[in-house]
């Protein structure tokens, strides 16, 4: 026998010597041991404590490296149980920048290294856990960084964005391309001379950025990242813990959440809020995820068969209704939103997640920001062990009345469904799209006016609120606008495209939901066609700069709409009783919808507001009984109202028109 094999058997055996006497298989998922302990390490400058929680192990034991990479064990330790299958060891002195990995003994079998569920900080590639002093990660004055306020969630203007896609591309001229720091880089212009990056963001008005996954994935080899490699992020490996690829040296685990927090507080200091979509609801991979290699088997559904149920398509999903499980979700978010001062939540596939989880996640990310905005997709992808009562589904929104879901409804009743190339949608010319544009302008609601019978999906409201509907008319799923305009009119002129672009966007704008731009879209964003670009390269999702110059009138409309919304709040009423008093639908036929907004509502400016929506492929001559000023009037915006009109006037084909007194 050699050394190191001796070694590790003495080390073996004074593991499972050092074991008290307990269960280590159970029944069901139900009769694991659970505990309240905090499973988080806690590190000071005298001493640091490991924990994991595996109760089904005979044995855990802790091994120590230099580097986060390539590297070997320098120490090992066995940890001691404790009790309710939580293993522990505190070693003292200054560990930090120490990295580690834990191993766990099942079945008489040792599983492979793992950094642990509750890693905080993780070297190349998220194979090691580090010991890290968080103190030392934080940017200038991160200790009086603010959220940002909101008095309802529907003040928000969401943009939606991947991190690497904005600055990418060589015309936006970044010197961290593809990074956080490139994303908040000041002072950016194109070859075109035009602003990129924050500075763009910032021109266009938006109130909130909303990061697709930024948790640490399997998909980007980070020690190879002169290659160009793409990813949506949706395969989540590190769940708290900060994409490396996005950092400028992945090697070192602290710059990956030092640049984090720098980015977040670049957006803090322009008043922009960070949401961060999350993807607790299966993981990026199954049998050797970080769960299975802790404690297999537990955070995880399965079918009656005994195979892994796959509620997410991804191969696996998450059992968030299980003790552990719920409380590993709820450390993380609350974890999130604490260190790295996030302004809300996006959940991937909300619906897979049970109810009492995601109103517990409310609950305790709302103590500690009240001005959080959490939101979901309110459906899954395939079925689900999880019976359908359970489900944080759109329809089961009411019973989640601090969370909003995204409003399919909305979405295909614009332009479309996505799950069909050629179907169009109200702008682009589909029939009897009308209530579910209703449907849409109120958020999800009771209102008197609507048939929902009519409705594309819903047959009743789902929202107690109005702010409760996500409304959008894209994102990084499925095609861009354009593309779906494009592919779904074939015939059309780029003309017709870009009036039919600007009136949904100016639909989901004016609606009283909350609104949600897909990074881009201002600037009539295409993919090629490509309606999954989860992997596509650069040449695909990168934002093409020269888009900004060539569709200028679309930004400059974009950045209208946003203003308006901002400067008159009876565009964002906050309760649905508001909605329900103050507004009523006018004339509503194939291809037209208007309606008016009374009563100063909201503390309006403005008394009465009427927005007129013509789809129609030409002018239609709209009746008027009294005198109105004239804010918008096809691509003219008059915030004064300088100009007025009576009687009967023409409202241009494609558009949208406001008028106010």
């Amino acid at each position: 026998m050699k050394v190191s094999q001796l070694f590790s058997f003495l080390l073996f055996m004074t593991l499972i010597s050092s074991c008290k006497q307990r269960p280590t298989t159970f029944a069901n998922f139900d009769a694991y041991p659970t505990t309240e302990k905090n499973l988080w390490l806690s590190h000071s400058k005298e001493a640091t404590t490991f924990k994991i929680w595996s109760p089904t192990a005979t044995a855990v034991k802790l091994n120590f490296y230099k580097t986060g990479n390539a590297s070997d064990v320098f120490e090992t330790h066995n940890l001691q149980d404790d009790e309710n299958g939580v293993w522990s060891k505190t070693i003292k002195g200054d560990l930090h920048g120490t990295y580690y990995t834990y191993q766990v003994y099942i079945n008489d079998t040792w599983l492979a290294e793992t950094p642990g569920i509750y890693a905080k900080a993780v070297g190349v590639n998220g194979k090691k856990a580090m010991v890290l002093d968080f103190e030392t990660t934080h940017p200038t004055n991160w200790k009086n960084d603010t959220y940002v306020t909101l008095k309802s969630p529907n003040d928000a203007i969401i943009y939606e964005l991947h991190i690497r896609d904005i600055t990418i591309q060589k015309d936006a001229n970044s010197s961290f391309p593809g990074k956080y720091l490139g994303l908040v880089e000041k002072g950016t212009k194109s070859n075109l001379n035009i602003s990129t990056a924050i500075d763009h963001i910032k021109q266009l008005g938006i109130t909130h950025v909303h990061l697709l996954p930024t948790f640490d994935n399997y998909s980007i080899d980070e020690t190879n990242l002169k290659k160009p490699q793409f990813n949506w992020g949706y395969d989540p490996q590190n769940y708290n813990v900060p994409e490396g690829s996005f950092a400028t040296n992945p090697f070192d685990a602290e710059v990956r959440i030092k640049e984090f927090k720098t980015m977040v507080k670049a957006f803090h200091n322009a008043n922009i809020g960070v949401i961060l979509d999350v993807v607790y609801n299966h993981t990026g991979r199954t049998e050797n995820s970080n769960f299975n290699l802790e404690n297999p088997n537990y955070y995880y559904r399965f079918n009656k068969d005994g195979s892994y149920s796959d509620a997410a398509a991804c191969g696996n999903e998450t059992a968030s209704e299980r003790k552990m499980a719920r409380t590993f979700i709820l450390e993380s978010v609350k974890y999130w939103a604490e260190e790295y001062h996030l302004d809300g939540f996006r959940f991937d596939l909300m619906g897979i997640h049970d109810i009492e989880t995601m109103n517990l996640i409310a609950a305790e990310v709302k103590k500690i920001n009240k001005n959080a905005l959490i939101y979901g997709e309110g459906w899954t992808a395939n079925n689900s062990p999880l019976p359908e009562e359970k489900r944080a589904l759109k329809k089961h929104t009411q019973q989640m009345p601090q969370i909003a879901a995204f409003s399919d409804d909305l979405r295909d009743g614009i332009k479309g469904s996505v799950f069909d190339d050629n179907s169009t949608g109200f702008v682009s010319g589909a029939e009897n799209t009308e209530e579910s544009i209703k449907f849409g302008i109120v958020g999800a609601i009771h209102h008197p006016q609507i048939d929902y019978k009519a409705v594309n999906y819903s047959d009743k409201p789902w929202a107690n609120q109005p702010w409760q509907a996500i409304n959008y008319v894209s994102c990084h799923d499925n095609h861009t606008l354009y593309d779906k305009l494009k592919i779904s009119q074939p015939n059309a002129s780029e003309e017709e495209i870009k009036a039919m672009h600007k009136l949904a966007t100016a639909i989901v704008l004016t609606s009283q939901g909350t609104p949600f731009l897909h990074a881009g879209s201002e600037m009539m964003r295409t993919k090629n066609g490509e309606h999954n670009s989860y992997k596509s390269p650069d040449a695909i999702n990168q934002i093409n700069w020269n888009l900004k110059v060539q569709h200028a009138d679309v930004v400059k409309y974009y950045q209208n709409l946003i203003r308006l919304r901002k400067e008159h709040p009876a565009f964002r009423m906050p309760t649905a009783n508001e909605v329900q008093e103050n507004l009523e639908f006018q004339k509503v036929e194939n291809g037209l919808v208007s309606y008016q907004i009374k009563n100063n509502a909201n503390n309006d400016s403005w008394k009465t507001i009427l927005i007129i929506f013509n789809a129609k492929n030409k002018p239609f001559n709209y009746k008027l009984n009294t005198s109105w000023r004239i804010a918008v009037l096809g691509d003219s915006f008059d915030f004064e109202g300088k100009k007025t009109v009576s009687g009967s006037f023409n409202v241009p084909k494609t558009s949208m028109v406001v008028l106010f007194k």
